[in-house]
């Protein structure tokens, strides 16, 4: 996997999540404390997150970090198969 097949991995987990709870990108913004725009370009995989802003937004969104590394994870163990 690459850098950017990472951040685009980890940002649709963080769309998936924003989803699952209803909120919208405005109400995440307000929530975590970063900007609307910050958290679309997460989302996209235009910028990668870094570790603070991972265990920021995991508890913004009750998940634990695990939640935005599952893709990764599994994507490994398929590709030690």
């Amino acid at each position: 996997m690459t850098p950017e097949d990472i951040s685009r991995a980890v940002g649709k987990r963080l769309g998936d999540r924003r989803r699952e709870l209803r909120l919208s990108l405005a109400q995440v913004s307000a929530r975590c404390g970063v900007s609307l725009q910050q958290i679309h370009k997460y989302e996209t995989g235009q910028t990668p997150l870094s570790l603070p802003m991972l265990v920021q937004l995991s508890r913004c969104l009750d998940v634990p970090i695990g939640y935005f590394l599952e893709p990764l994870e599994q994507g490994a163990k398929i590709a030690a198969s």
